[in-house]
Parts: C-alpha cells; structure tokens; sequence
C-alpha cells in the first residue's frame, strides 16, 4: 500500500520538522510531501526568518501547523503570544512548563478566549517538560512527570517528552493527554544532536499520539520513501 493512500495507519501519526533555513526549501517539501504528511513543524528559525508567511503556505497546501516557538516569558506576554498563534490557525503550539503554573493558565485562557472570538478551533497547548538534546539524568524522569501533571493542572492538553519517559506520563495523566515525542530515528540511524532518542515503533508503542521527525526525512534521497522507512 501507498504511504499516500493509508489514512488510518501510523503515518498519521507522523510531524515533519521543517528543519530549513529558506521558504524555498520548505516549500519544496510541503509541496512534495502535503499529500502524505497532515501536520509540518515550524521552529524558531523558520519563523523568526519568515513570520506568519510560512505558516500561510503550509496551511494552503492543507495541511496544518504546528508551532514550536516554546513560549517562555511573563504571563502577560505569553498569553498575547498565544492570541496571535490562535489568530494563526495553527493546530499545535509549544510553551515551556518551567516558566510556572501562572504562565500556563494564563496561555490556557488566553487561548479559550481568543479562539471563541475568533469563532475558530482551539490549538493544542503543549508543555515542553525537559528536551532530548539533554543527558539522561537519574531524575529526569521525575522531572518530566512533575512537569506533565503541572501541565495537566494548569488546563494545557498535552505534553512533548522523550520517549523513554512517555510510558510513565501516559499512565500518570490519562489516555486523553497529548503526548508528543521529537527524537525519533529510524532502526540505526544517527542521533546527531539529541541525547535521547527511539525509533517510532518504541514511541507508538509507548503512548505517543505524534512524532517528530526531522533529519531522517528531510536529508534523504527519497523523502517518502524515508517516511515509509521510519515506521
């Protein structure tokens, strides 16, 4: 069967990190591959080079959005940040939970408000619990539990963690919480930057509802035929 073609398979569990430094290169991609993967990843790079633009492109093509900006900031600037992602129509967004209990309800409302103005679908509010370019520590995995049920607390509807820590948190906060796992290669490929990393078969079967990858697909010769690797 055709990667294309399987709408119920794992595939849709699949996030593709738009990982480049140029809107052509990204526009490549999205145009290449919108018909197999639903949801592309913005960070940090792309958007502070492009701004909403990138987003608009993605979202034309119909596929959706999801922002990787990890608001950390006071509660007033983070709850206008997360006004202008729902005026964005993204369907995920990413807060950091360290930046307190305070910071996240206030995003939690913000976000409820703007998006009934709007008339339009709430994002997902993900918490950024600890990330996977970090070492393993012996309480990484308490950290990121106590992080996930501050999140859940707080009124955010998910969390993104490593895979190792994903089957814990699955069983501390329920089968309804979000959880996102980045770091994923496939069987023997290379970890470059990130500490903490699985294949996506480890990650489904440890709870995930999305992965993340990047490097695996955008690097390969054949772009789907990478995806069809990965999982």
């Amino acid at each position: 069967m055709m990667v294309q073609k399987n709408k119920i398979g794992p595939v849709n569990k699949l996030i593709l990190a738009l990982d480049v430094d140029t809107l052509t290169r990204a526009r490549i991609f999205v145009n290449n591959l919108s018909r197999t993967v639903k949801v592309f990843k913005i960070g940090p790079v792309l958007f502070t080079a492009y701004g909403p633009k990138v987003v608009e492109m993605v979202r034309k093509k119909g596929a959706e959005v999801f922002l990787d900006l990890k608001f950390h900031d006071i509660p007033n600037t983070v709850a206008n940040a997360v006004r202008q992602a729902v005026r964005l129509k993204v369907k995920m967004l990413t807060l950091h939970i360290s930046g307190g209990e305070e910071m996240l309800i206030r995003a939690a409302q913000a976000a409820k408000e703007e998006s009934v103005r709007l008339k339009v679908k709430r994002p997902m509010l993900l918490g950024i619990t600890v990330l996977t370019s970090d070492k393993s520590s012996g309480n990484t995995k308490a950290t990121v539990l106590a992080r996930a049920r501050l999140a859940k607390k707080a009124g955010l509807d998910g969390i993104v963690c490593s895979v190792h820590e994903a089957k814990a948190v699955r069983k501390a906060c329920g089968k309804n919480f979000i959880i996102v796992t980045p770091g994923i290669r496939p069987k023997g490929g290379q970890s470059a930057d990130q500490k903490r990393v699985a294949t996506a078969q480890d990650a489904i079967a440890a709870g995930a509802d999305y992965i993340v990858v990047g490097r695996p697909i955008l690097e390969a010769k054949d772009p789907v035929e990478a995806i069809k690797n990965i999982f």
